[in-house]
């Protein structure tokens, strides 16, 4: 057993079904896991070294986050994206983006604005690293928190589960947003505009910014699919 796979099972042991969901969540959203792939609970509760039981709690957590399928024959893999599902996938994320950031130039407490303004500033530190991972998920973090101030729980639990699909999507081309910017400050400040309208409770701006910032993660995946389709198809 390598050293690798032994500190996995001895993390699994000490944490249970929160460390294997939390591994298999990071492994699907960075594609170490990739989409289409099948998962089984005897060879993961074999991998973490425990009983099916937490295995079976994790993927239960992941089904219900969309990361994870249950077919018909109770067979499970990893949620398959298929590309010519993107104009779809912008569509239901243009609508929700445009509501909760609207909600949240309009009900966005104080401390709301000051739990926005971390997220973001958090995600700019790992924007400085070039940390993919910390950046998916600082990226998520931030729009959660903009989602929270909005005050509707129905839009937060979908926004959730389309932001979940996005990172899957980052991770694919995020070398390419990466030398694509002048700069990883002109990266970092894709928020800006967002912040500001919610701060000055701007709802018709802040939706507008919004929009345009779906619009600008449009344009960067599918220019990287124009540059990389005959490799990247293959992940379908």
């Amino acid at each position: 057993m390598s050293k690798e796979t032994t500190e996995t099972a001895s993390g699994a042991k000490r944490h249970g079904g929160r460390y294997i969901y939390e591994e298999l969540r990071k492994q699907i959203l960075t594609l170490k896991l990739k989409p289409g792939v099948p998962l089984d609970e005897v060879s993961l509760a074999a991998q973490f070294g425990l009983s099916r039981s937490p295995v079976r709690d994790a993927l239960a957590r992941l089904i219900s986050e969309g990361l994870v399928t249950i077919l018909p024959n109770r067979t499970l893999l990893v949620t398959p994206f298929e590309i010519e599902e993107f104009p779809n996938y912008i569509s239901a994320l243009d609508l929700i983006q445009r509501a909760v950031t609207r909600l949240a130039a309009l009900h966005r407490t104080d401390d709301d604005l000051l739990r926005i303004r971390a997220a973001d500033a958090a995600y700019l530190d790992a924007v400085s690293t070039g940390d993919f991972q910390a950046m998916s998920e600082t990226n998520k973090a931030f729009h959660m928190a903009i989602a929270e101030a909005g005050k509707n729980t129905y839009f937060v639990s979908y926004y959730e589960k389309l932001l979940g699909e996005g990172q899957r999507l980052l991770h694919l081309h995020f070398d390419y947003i990466i030398s694509a910017a002048s700069t990883s400050t002109r990266l970092g400040r894709d928020h800006d505009e967002i912040v500001n309208a919610i701060a000055e409770r701007k709802p018709d701006e802040a939706e507008h910014a919004a929009h345009e910032h779906t619009m600008l993660f449009q344009r960067r995946f599918l220019a990287y699919m124009q540059q990389n389709l005959t490799e990247k198809m293959s992940v379908v």
